[in-house]
């Protein structure tokens, strides 16, 4: 057998399926950390990350024990995918009318990445209070904006990644990322900030 330590995440999944509750109990260890600062990020409040967190896992436990979840090498994956779910089923109620967004009708195919940033995304130098304010203003940003934006530059994912795991095509990844820009563009001219990047 084993040691659980020693097991990755998706092996510590089935071996909790097939009865083992520290497995479970190192799984969640694992990647409580990164979830919850995701969660986090995207709702923009403790307690409704905590409840997120908690139904997410509940999910994670439910799906589990149906067995709807295979070893395919991307436990953390799948587990983003249902809090992704669980975030979205919250805000669907509750999106501010004042920000763009996009709707059914945009069509999103035409957007290339050379129009979503200005700068240079790989310069690894950036004035500190640009990105704190860079910060502040993505805050402001609507959740499906606010998430795309977290994944692709806090988490380093392609926006192949985030269309698989928000559930999306490629072109609303893009698209929920240009209108995101538009809005912090906006934002930081109402607030007469500059965030321009240091190279």
């Amino acid at each position: 057998m084993k040691n659980l330590n020693g097991m990755t995440d998706e092996e510590l999944a089935l071996s909790y399926v097939g009865g083992n509750n520290k497995a479970f109990d190192l799984l969640l260890s694992r990647t409580q950390s990164k979830l919850f600062s995701y969660i986090l990020f995207v709702v923009h409040d403790q307690d409704r990350a905590n409840d997120v967190f908690q139904e997410t896992f509940v999910k994670v436990i439910t799906k589990l024990h149906q067995g709807k979840y295979t070893n395919s090498g991307k436990f953390s994956a799948w587990l983003m995918r249902i809090a992704h779910n669980v975030i979205m089923d919250w805000y669907r109620d509750h999106r501010s009318e004042n920000i763009v967004e996009p709707n059914e009708e945009n069509d999103l195919s035409n957007i290339s990445s050379k129009d979503l940033l200005d700068s240079n995304i790989e310069s690894e130098y950036v004035n500190t209070q640009v990105m704190s304010d860079v910060t502040r203003i993505m805050n402001q940003l609507p959740p499906s904006q606010r998430e795309v934006v977290y994944m692709r530059f806090y988490q380093d994912m392609s926006f192949k990644e985030i269309a698989e795991t928000t559930g999306v095509s490629i072109n609303t990844s893009l698209g929920r990322m240009r209108y995101a820009v538009m809005n912090m563009r906006k934002m930081a001219k109402d607030h007469q900030m500059s965030l321009q990047l240091e190279m």
